[in-house]
């Protein structure tokens, strides 16, 4: 059977039976479909692939100088299009059962204080249209540690003032419902009141943040935005909406939230996520220790 062939039924497997977002569906095609290239050029069939072959193409990888988280999300996708082949019968024996990924550095995002969160913030200009908008996105980002996926499909239907939550929909198409800050939602009335004098575009109704066209926000302008804001601000940290989510639970985690209760808000499928994207200043632990270790106590 022809490669497209297997690759469409591949697409298939993912969206029908593993329920994974088009952002994600999309990186794993994308990941096999480096495999494809690599097999073309060494001539080999990817039906046919050893785990010796799958470790050539690792190491092609690594020869290019791709960096090991990238390196470890596209064996990631491999392993899955191997794992398909092997349940549907395409291949007696899963070569990439044995394959393991580069061990990533574990270099953590940056992460904003609350007052330069409000640095951000006070650098909108509140003349301009979107000066609430924008506002409101930062602080519900901030607030509610939103990933940027999400705050772009935030309808107005889920989000539940008087509760004081939001319904999210997550990764794989997963919902969970976040705490929402009584700032958050002041902001998000304020963004209203301009919102109400828009022209709105017939299906774009339910959604919360839009743009001048009526229509909601795409990952991208909230990405230009945040940067725009922070240059503005004089903040020199290199930052994204992902830096907000991060400040977000890094917040929690230094005001003394548990890590379970992090990764529930954040959605993360395994601790060992919230682990990783969680972080406690240095010297913040190092004061604690000086405070509370028996050894330090006089």
């Amino acid at each position: 059977m022809a490669n497209e062939k297997i690759i469409t039924r591949f697409r298939q497997h993912l969206r029908l039976l593993r329920g994974l977002s088009p952002n994600t569906l999309e990186a794993y095609l994308h990941d096999v479909g480096k495999l494809l290239t690599w097999c073309e050029q060494e001539q080999k069939d990817i039906m046919k692939l050893s785990y010796d072959d799958l470790q050539e193409f690792s190491a092609s990888l690594h020869d290019l100088g791709i960096a090991s988280s990238t390196h470890a999300r596209i064996l990631c996708g491999v392993r899955s299009f191997y794992h398909y082949l092997s349940i549907d019968g395409y291949v007696e024996q899963d070569p990439s059962e044995l394959l393991e990924s580069p061990i990533q550095d574990k270099h953590l995002p940056e992460v904003l204080s609350t007052q330069e969160v409000d640095m951000l913030e006070q650098a909108i200009d509140l003349s301009k249209w979107e000066g609430h908008r924008n506002r409101a996105i930062i602080e519900v980002l901030f607030a509610c540690g939103l990933r940027v996926s999400e705050l772009v499909t935030l309808t107005l239907s889920h989000i539940y003032e008087e509760e004081g939550y939001v319904r999210v929909m997550g990764k794989g198409s997963k919902e969970r419902l976040v705490p929402i800050s009584q700032s958050a939602i002041r902001e998000l009335h304020l963004w209203y009141d301009d919102r109400r004098q828009m022209k709105i575009k017939p299906g774009e109704e339910d959604y919360v943040f839009l743009n001048r066209r009526g229509a909601h926000l795409t990952r991208t302008m909230i990405l230009i935005m945040i940067k725009d804001c922070a240059q503005k601000a004089g903040i020199r940290k290199t930052i994204s909406p992902h830096t907000l989510r991060h400040s977000f639970a890094t917040a929690l985690l230094e005001g003394g939230a548990s890590l379970r209760a992090i990764q529930a808000m954040l959605g993360h499928e395994s601790i060992g996520t919230t682990e990783i994207y969680t972080h406690i200043d240095m010297t913040t632990l190092r004061d604690e220790i000086e405070h509370h270790h028996p050894r330090n106590i006089r």
